[in-house]
């Protein structure tokens, strides 16, 4: 099966891109979407699928691509099956950057306005997180990812309260809920750079991973530099997960769920865990950014609620599992 995992992965994500392409408020053809995509130019098909939808499905790949690949680096480098890239903070503190670029109306009066300031959260949090815990150890960085988390949420809730005018608050509360709605190639210009280079940064961790699995001491004993180890984890997180966040909003449990999708097909293995999730995350981005377009209670459910709505029950399940195998 592990042979087979990443090609199965990468067909279930073409289909689902395809299917992502004919979904929306206007139905589309297979044979309309292949003949708009060879001739896009004069044609209300070619510009529904090149300005909106093409856009938007690169984006929920690359968003639950390096959702899914961070929570395997964190899970495997925190030895916590908990761990997801919120547990470092750098989330929260994307949310708080984008959050203050809606309060002060430089949303209003600059389109890429949010990502951008979302873009500096991340990263400043990420400054912070590792500033905190540089002379300790695993322990330390999740103490410091968490205390950072609870200031940025603890700033994200003072600027609703304090917001302006409700339609602030009502950008702010839209954004915090996550959204690939009216995003353009500008957003895809502008997170694919970071996500990309996150990526790579994240995905050389594998080998260090393996040997973390048996503790700091043992791997450190095998010439794994632990240090090195965890830059590589904060820096690759705070770079893709930050623009992830960026363009996205909040879109949490992604994380936390494509690794253990995939883990017991590897066989438990943190190294191989990272390709594998990263395909399941982007699964379970796109899938759930269809969903958002078919299933409405009068008002559109945005993408972050409804992931939310799946994730945590598996993460209720998820501490029962670790529960019963501890008795």
């Amino acid at each position: 099966m592990t042979r087979w995992l990443i090609p199965v992965l990468l067909l279930l994500l073409l289909i689902c891109a395809g299917a992502s392409l004919l979904a929306g408020t206007v139905w589309l053809r297979p044979q309309d979407v292949v003949q708009a995509l060879a001739h896009p130019e004069g044609n209300l098909t070619g510009l529904i699928l090149t300005e909106i939808r093409i856009p938007r499905v690169i984006l929920a790949i690359m968003v639950g691509g390096i959702l899914g690949l961070s929570g395997a680096v964190l899970q495997g480098l925190l030895r916590n099956p908990l761990a997801e890239p919120g547990t470092l903070g750098i989330s929260a503190g994307a949310a708080l950057g984008a959050v203050i670029a809606i309060y002060y109306g430089f949303a209003a009066s600059f389109v890429l306005a949010t990502p951008l300031f979302g873009l500096i959260g991340g990263f400043l949090t990420a400054g912070l997180t590792l500033m905190l815990s540089r002379n300790g150890g695993t322990l330390s960085l999740i103490l410091a990812g968490a205390a950072i988390s609870s200031v940025a949420g603890a700033g994200v809730s003072l600027a609703l309260n304090l917001s302006p005018n409700p339609y602030a608050a009502y950008e702010i509360m839209t954004w915090l809920m996550g959204s690939l709605t009216d995003r353009s190639w500008d957003h895809v210009r502008l997170a694919a750079p970071f996500i990309v280079v996150g990526g790579i940064l994240l995905l050389m961790t594998g080998r260090a991973l393996d040997a973390l699995a048996l503790g700091e001491t043992q791997a450190e004993s095998l010439g794994i530099h632990v240090g090195q180890t965890r830059l590589l984890a904060l820096f690759g997180t705070a770079l893709g997960v930050g623009a992830a966040t960026a363009v996205a909003g909040m879109v949490g449990f992604v994380g936390l769920i494509a690794p253990h999708i995939v883990r017991p097909l590897v066989r438990h293995r943190p190294g191989r865990v990272l390709l594998p999730a990263a395909l399941a995350g982007a699964i379970l981005v796109v899938l759930a950014d269809i969903a958002t377009r078919l299933v409405t209670f009068g008002v559109p459910i945005n993408l972050g609620v409804f992931i939310s709505v799946i994730g945590a029950p598996f993460f209720l399940w998820l501490i029962l599992h670790m529960r019963s195998r501890t008795l």
